[in-house]
């Protein structure tokens, strides 16, 4: 672990051009225990010194629909409840063949938690997002308990993109945003009504990020730090187990709706972004396409939340998270 954080200093010490030209250092997270596999697309908050992740969620799977872990250290997790018992009845109307609820985001809006999560099937775009709410998330407080809000978002075969991977971004100024988008013409922005957490009514889509075939990018994930916005997003390919080819790039803006550009000022619009989290697809690494992060801003400390592909186990989605440090020049480091 010292080896580590030396290496981690050093990098952050390191002139802004000569760090440019370097690879992405090589996933150091912290040791994890308990249940954290299969985990894919973790969302994560904390409540009252308690960390909750919530991560897709299928029919079939013994984690429900939602998985829902807890943990008080933030290394060892305890699986829970599922969020949901049965699929939405709008839900399955919506997207008559799903058969779970992806990639769920987690916030705290005003006096509630608010959970988006995916409806849809692979390869296609007939998809929707949802939304679902609770006033606290500890099961044995007065009032806890899911209210389903039904539709935020939905996208069909006349679309150009596709409505899932949300994540919701709060501005100093209380704007309320959901960034999502998978594969078709990459992620979009839309602002929400703050008070009911789904879109204005004028509210339109704004292009933030997309890539040529057969490049792919989804999972967008918006920060703020220091007057720059921060996009993150998955490229390539989830969900091929240790063949999987996912990593993580960033851009940033001065503006929520962009234009994002990476550290060499490629916009992602084009294609663009610093690495952030490699692929790790040579034999010699054990976990690969490390994706479908979170960022946990926590007590000053900034952590990445993901999952990636174990080798030794194979190719089962893991939970993996490790802290992020700050260059000079204001980017971020997976340390």
């Amino acid at each position: 672990m010292m080896i580590r954080l030396i290496l981690g200093a050093a990098l952050l010490m390191t002139a802004p051009g000569a760090l440019a030209a370097q690879e992405a250092p090589a996933p150091a997270p912290l040791e994890l225990s308990g249940n954290i596999a299969p985990v894919h697309d973790p969302a994560i908050v904390r409540e009252d010194g308690v960390y909750h992740l919530f991560t897709t969620g299928n029919l079939k799977d013994k984690e429900g629909l939602i998985g829902w872990r807890t943990s008080t250290d933030l290394r060892n997790w305890t699986l829970q409840q599922p969020v949901f018992a049965a699929i939405p009845d709008w839900a399955k109307e919506a997207v008559p063949d799903t058969r779970g609820l992806w990639a769920p985001d987690i916030v705290r809006a005003g006096d509630e938690y608010r959970l988006y999560y995916s409806v849809s099937t692979f390869g296609k775009n007939r998809s929707a997002i949802g939304l679902a709410t609770t006033p606290t998330l500890d099961r044995a407080a007065p009032g806890f308990g899911w209210v389903d809000q039904g539709l935020v978002w939905r996208s069909g075969a006349n679309d150009d993109y596709n409505a899932i991977d949300p994540n919701i971004f709060i501005d100093d100024d209380g704007r309320h945003w959901m960034s999502f988008g998978s594969f078709w013409t990459g992620l979009k922005l839309v602002e929400l009504d703050p008070a009911t957490g789904k879109p204005l009514p004028d509210a339109k889509l704004t292009a933030i990020a997309r890539r040529r075939s057969p490049g792919a990018v989804e999972a967008p994930f918006i920060i703020k730090r220091d007057g720059w916005y921060y996009l993150f997003a998955s490229y390539d390919f989830c969900c091929r187990g240790a063949d999987s080819s996912y990593y993580t790039v960033v851009g940033r803006s001065k503006a929520v709706a962009g234009p994002y550009v990476d550290r060499d000022g490629k916009a992602m619009m084009d294609g663009g972004g610093l690495l952030v989290l490699h692929a790790q697809l040579d034999d010699s690494k054990r976990f690969a396409g490390p994706g479908h992060i979170s960022i946990l801003r926590d007590g000053g400390r900034d952590h990445i939340v993901y999952h990636a592909y174990d080798k030794r186990a194979e190719g089962r989605p893991t939970l993996r998270i490790q802290r992020i440090g700050w260059t000079p020049d204001g980017w971020p480091v997976a340390l």
